[in-house]
């Protein structure tokens, strides 16, 4: 979970929502990715779409049995129902979604019992630290941008 906080970091630094997503399997990092939708000018540049597609590349498969997603913020609809179609057995995240989550804060899409594939969910893994770089990232887009007042040049 730290490596996805740095590379939610690393989505912040290039201005966009900051959310790292890895996906590991036998131990080992397959696939890693951050929010690019500002970048890629695609509404599914979500960290957990573009880890999933790099993990499926990876091993060579659709389905990412054996695997586990580590993301800073709870899946939206479409991750949640990605990760439902990659089969992906096991997902770990950070931080609750209040407005977009599919992970037992708006909607439960990955334990539903009438999907044909259910996972186990981990909350609240480093939920503070996950939060706070949304909060943070958030409140400097609301910040005004300088008018060079005087105020600003002393």
């Amino acid at each position: 979970m730290l490596r996805a906080l740095e590379l939610a970091r690393a989505a912040a630094a290039i201005g966009e929502v900051p959310v790292g997503a890895l996906i590991v399997r036998d131990d080992q990092i397959i696939a890693e990715a951050h929010n690019r939708r500002e970048a890629d000018k695609s509404p599914f540049a979500h960290a957990e779409f573009l880890a999933i597609q790099q993990a499926c590349r990876a091993i060579n498969d659709w389905r990412l049995e054996r695997c586990t997603l580590y993301v800073t913020l709870e899946p939206c609809p479409m991750c949640a129902g990605l990760i439902v179609n990659a089969r992906i057995p096991r997902v770990v995240f950070g931080c609750a979604d209040p407005k977009a989550g599919a992970a037992g804060t708006l909607m439960n899409l990955l334990e539903d019992p009438r999907l044909n594939h259910r996972c186990e969910v981990v909350r609240g893994l480093l939920a503070t630290e996950s939060a706070e770089l949304l909060t943070t990232f958030f409140r400097r887009l609301r910040t005004p941008k300088s008018t060079g007042s005087e105020t600003d040049r002393n």
